[in-house]
């Protein structure tokens, strides 16, 4: 099988995966190989293919050129598919060079600014796109789902005063607790009473059922649109003609905006209540003390100042949760990604705007 000129080597026969063995003994007991002579080859298959292609590569990494005489037209492109393959494999399987640890942080900060924009940008779009399904609801109020509404009431507010109750009142005890313990050194323990008050009305209270309720409802959005889009019932919504905005998310949003006040006005209640327990027995105030104190230095505006927070808070623990929600890909991975990010943003967005609303009423003196 060996060809008569120097260099050249002429192939009969079949070249495939049956005669593979004999064809490298042969390629391997010549020297330099100038040409593949394949004129007289009937059969060349894929391994064929692949065997004469590497002896080319081969000869190619020493700076040398195998021609190949006598192709047909369908083996000179199965010669050439193998050997494009070879590159490519040869190509991804190179040890890439050392790493840029300075320009791969400005990269991976870079990335992560544009995600975080286009992710912010992203939401006030949703937030718009809430805001304009409001607006025409408001305009024709029979386009409101009041089934929807009031189921959403009971499952993010009602189920919540259990546990909105409960942290109201040991919050109330701790800060009643920790107050005593300090005010008992400058005998003004009565002033625990002020201490109570305006922390839980103005601030704690509000807050903490925030979050509270970012940890309940959002999470619970996130997983409920995030399995309906897994299942494809959101894009079934839109070929019947219905708006999801306004099926699913707006009467949540409602629902909160509604009743987030009045949770918050409970956790105060709480408050207050797990305060005064805690200031008789630890420093001897009586609830008619208490109550004295309260009514004659507490304003009732701290308590409104509070509750002025709750619907804005209840807004963004609606609008994130709905997102994030409406964000879930088609596999559960995604989900349980974007169930986590949703709570981690509500809290976030939430504890954000208290500071902002803090601030504003501090600039303003209120």
């Amino acid at each position: 099988m060996a060809g008569p000129a120097p260099g050249t080597i002429v192939l009969r026969g079949d070249v495939n995966l049956a005669s593979l063995a004999s064809t490298r003994a042969i390629l391997g007991c010549e020297g330099t190989i100038k040409a593949f002579d394949l004129s007289d080859v009937g059969v060349l298959d894929t391994a064929g293919a692949w065997l004469l292609s590497s002896c080319r590569n081969a000869a190619a990494l020493k700076g040398e050129t195998v021609a190949v005489i006598g192709a047909s037209p369908a083996q000179t492109l199965l010669l050439e598919t193998a050997t494009d393959g070879m590159t490519d494999v040869a190509q991804v399987q190179q040890p890439r060079g050392p790493h840029h640890r300075m320009g791969d942080g400005l990269v991976g900060l870079g990335e992560a600014v544009g995600n975080r924009t286009s992710s912010i940008a992203e939401s006030l779009g949703f937030l718009g796109l809430v805001m304009a399904r409001f607006g025409r609801t408001v305009l024709h109020p029979s386009r409101l789902r009041l089934t929807a509404l009031v189921h959403h009431m009971h499952q993010t507010g009602l189920n919540a005063v259990p546990i909105v109750v409960l942290m109201g009142f040991l919050i109330g005890i701790v800060l009643s607790f920790q107050g005593a313990s300090q005010l008992q050194q400058f005998g003004a323990e009565v002033f625990v009473v002020d201490l109570i008050a305006i922390s839980i009305l103005r601030e704690l209270g509000i807050l903490l059922t925030a979050i509270i309720v970012a940890g309940r409802s959002a999470s619970a959005f996130t997983a409920t649109i995030g399995a309906m889009k897994m299942r494809e019932e959101i894009d079934a919504m839109r070929v019947l003609g219905l708006d999801p905005i306004e099926l699913l998310v707006l009467p949540r949003v409602l629902a909160l905006v509604i009743l987030l006040p009045l949770l918050g006005f409970i956790a105060d209640m709480a408050g207050l209540v797990g305060g005064a327990l805690m200031a008789w027995i630890e420093l001897g105030i009586s609830p008619g003390m208490f109550r004295t104190q309260l009514l004659n230095n507490t304003d009732v505006s701290h308590l409104l100042i509070g509750l002025a927070k709750a619907p804005v808070f209840a807004v963004i623990i609606g609008v994130v949760g709905c997102h994030q929600g409406m964000q879930v890909k088609g596999d559960t991975e995604s989900l349980g990604n974007k169930t986590s990010q949703s709570v981690v943003t509500a809290i976030f967005l939430v504890i954000v705007v208290d500071a902002l609303f803090s601030i504003f009423f501090a600039v303003w003196g209120i």
